[in-house]
């Protein structure tokens, strides 16, 4: 068995004395793990940060192998956010979401489309910009593993305007006027969600919506397979709090 993909680095583990367990974010095998062999090497490692992305070819004798990866560097993201705090919470928090919450192997080609767009903007602007294109790549993560949100209409009167809540049980909008009563049980739903056109979103706007994609991602996704919100995940939540 063999194929080649383009791949993003989420993480990294040693495997005896020269190898390591590589996991990758691909286009067109889902999440992935293969084995580096060399890849413990000094000339390896730089290309084998989080964040980087790759040209790979993997290789097995069977498909259900751990397989071997062959690797070219070909975007090197992880020097430069390491020398952004904010950057750094954001691609850690985006590699434990998805180890976490995809499953192996279900390929799934927007996710790592709109993961290298969001790792492109962490290099490139602040965490008010890069933090509402985080809640929208979790957002579009629950659409991908079929949990998706529901923001076109009320859920209770059906009108398509004025949506400013999302119920915590079904997911779906809530009108400012049907949800005043109960707005205490409700999250909000932050303008860029509905594609508003706010170039910068207010940062109380995404926390909000990290607020929002987090509780459905861990009721949905992840408790249901006995794991709960990564550390990292967390520590995002905390730079969005910080900023807002």
């Amino acid at each position: 068995m063999e194929w080649s993909d383009d791949a993003i680095v989420l993480s990294v583990r040693p495997h005896g004395e020269t190898s390591a367990i590589l996991e990758v974010l691909t286009h067109g095998h889902g999440r992935h793990l293969g084995l580096v062999r060399g890849g413990a090497s000094r000339r390896a490692k730089p290309s084998l940060q989080p964040g980087n992305t790759l040209h790979l070819n993997w290789r097995a004798r069977l498909n259900e192998h751990l397989g071997n990866f062959a690797i070219e560097l070909a975007r090197a993201r992880a020097g430069d956010m390491l020398e952004s705090r904010e950057a750094l919470v954001g691609l850690n928090a985006f590699c434990a979401v998805v180890g976490a919450a995809m499953p192996e192997r279900e390929v799934h080609e927007q996710v790592f489309d709109v993961g290298n767009i969001l790792l492109d903007a962490m290099q490139e602007d602040g965490f008010a910009h890069w933090g509402a294109l985080f809640v929208r790549f979790e957002a579009g993560l629950l659409e991908a593993l079929g949990f998706g949100l529901d923001l076109s209409r009320c859920a209770s009167t059906g009108v398509v305007d004025n949506l400013v809540y999302v119920s915590p049980r079904t997911g779906r909008a809530v009108s400012r006027e049907a949800g005043e009563p109960y707005k205490e049980r409700l999250f909000l739903l932050p303008g860029f969600l509905l594609g508003s056109q706010n170039i910068t979103p207010d940062p109380a706007e995404v926390m909000a919506g990290l607020k929002l994609t987090g509780h459905f991602l861990l009721e949905r996704v992840l408790r249901p397979h006995d794991r709960e919100m990564p550390q990292a995940r967390l520590q995002l939540d905390g730079l969005a709090a910080r900023e807002s």
